[in-house]
């Protein structure tokens, strides 16, 4: 397979992978400056020459999908029979450096509620290399004179009047982040419920008091969410030391943590082989 059709694949099935290039070679080497493969966590597309320069490019491609690394790296391998490396020697006579470019999979946010904290939230999160969804039972919220100040978003914004909110969570990409915080308790609540019953999802977050989630806890009781279920809801949500009441104040407090999420999760488990 192409390595460009490789790429595309992986980013369709929402695979992180590592581009390696044979950016440079000096003297001999298996394969010509600007060869490529593509890494993932269990396979591999096209080759760099093969033998241990391309062993120790996959192991360190590999390595960094388990860092969740998403800065570009540079190997550097003598090819002699005096360099050995843990896959063995390679004496083809030359020095070859590889550039490991990280393809992370593009994450997923949705904010569930776009009053006034949704709205500044909706306003810095779009700044950001993501796909962001932002879901309303009011269609007002959504309106395009309303939101218009998202029209130079980096992230691909998508406006969602949903009559029923928690019906959006269907349609959400596996490892989403999902902010709950809508006008309405009733609401809130639906969607947690439903969040909780929706595999794959990286995390939950919902805007509330101690006693909000205190009442909250004992009706997803009621509903069959255990414990340890409930430990996936993160509430309040945001970091602590940005504190202050008003909407931009919550929404940035809010945005550093889910920033924070995504970098946590950004890692892959990769099989040992």
């Amino acid at each position: 397979m192409d390595w460009i059709d490789a790429l595309q694949g992986l980013r369709a099935q929402r695979s992180p992978s590592v581009i390696v290039t044979l950016a440079m070679v000096r003297g001999h080497s298996p394969r010509n400056g600007g060869a490529k493969m593509v890494v993932s966590a269990d396979a591999v597309f096209g080759t760099v020459g093969g033998g241990n320069l391309e062993a120790t490019a996959i192991d360190q491609a590999r390595t960094m999908l388990a860092r969740g690394t998403g800065e570009p790296e540079l190997l550097t391998l003598t090819l002699s029979d005096k360099a050995t490396t843990e896959y063995g020697v390679q004496c083809c006579g030359g020095e070859v450096t590889m550039l490991l470019e990280p393809m992370r999979v593009t994450p997923t946010v949705a904010v569930f509620g776009l009053g006034h904290v949704g709205l500044e939230l909706a306003r810095i999160l779009s700044r950001q290399d993501l796909d962001l969804h932002l879901i309303d039972s009011r269609a007002e919220m959504l309106d395009p004179a309303r939101i218009g100040v998202l029209d130079d978003a980096v992230a691909r914004v998508r406006p969602i009047h949903a009559p029923v909110p928690e019906s959006a969570l269907a349609d959400l990409a596996e490892g989403a982040h999902v902010l709950v915080m809508t006008h309405d308790h009733v609401e809130d609540l639906a969607v947690v419920d439903q969040a909780l019953r929706t595999p794959g999802l990286a995390s939950i977050g919902l805007i509330g008091s101690a006693s909000k989630w205190a009442r909250f806890r004992k009706k997803l009781h009621e509903l069959g969410h255990d414990d340890e279920a409930l430990t996936r809801v993160t509430t309040p949500i945001g970091v602590p030391e940005v504190s202050g009441k008003q909407p931009a104040a919550i929404a940035v407090s809010v945005a550093a943590r889910i920033l924070q999420l995504i970098e946590e999760h950004a890692a892959v488990e990769v099989p040992v082989s």
